[in-house]
C-alpha cells in the first residue's frame, strides 16, 4: 500500500525557517508532480508550491522568495524548505503526490496526513 509520511513541522518563531519533507513508500513505478498544500485556522485550503516530475516549480505568490520546493527522486521524497517565516504561514501543511502503482495499472493521487507549522510572533 502507498502512503506519503511528513516530518518537519514545529513550533518556531517568526524569521526562523524550518524543512518539511515527504517520503513515499509502498511499491511504485513512479512519481509525477508533487505539491504541498497548507490549511491555516479558519482558512481555505491554498497550494504553496508544486514541482513537476521534470523539476519545474511554480509557487504561491506569498511565499516566493522565501520557500524552496525540491525533490529526489532516487529518495521518493519532496522537500519544502522553509525561510523567513511570517505568524500567517501558520497552518497544517499536506503533501500531495501522483503516482504510478508498480502494475502500472493505476495513476492516482495520494495526500500525506498533514503536519503543523505554527510561526510565533
Amino acid at each position: 500500500q502507498v502512503h506519503l509520511v511528513e516530518s518537519g513541522g514545529a513550533l518556531v518563531q517568526a524569521g526562523g525557517s524550518l524543512r518539511l519533507s515527504c517520503a513515499v513508500s509502498g511499491s511504485i513505478f513512479s512519481i509525477g508532480d508533487m505539491g504541498w498544500y497548507r490549511q491555516g485556522p479558519g482558512k481555505q485550503r491554498e497550494l504553496v508550491a508544486a514541482i513537476t516530475s521534470g523539476g519545474i516549480p511554480n509557487y504561491l505568490d506569498s511565499v516566493k522568495g522565501r520557500f524552496t520546493i525540491s525533490r529526489d527522486n532516487a529518495k521518493k521524497t519532496v522537500y519544502l524548505q522553509m525561510n523567513s517565516l511570517k505568524p500567517e504561514d501558520t497552518a497544517v501543511y499536506i503533501c500531495n503526490a501522483g503516482i504510478l502503482s508498480d502494475s502500472r495499472l493505476y495513476y492516482n493521487n495520494y495526500w500525506g496526513q498533514g503536519t503543523q507549522v505554527t510561526v510565533s510572533s
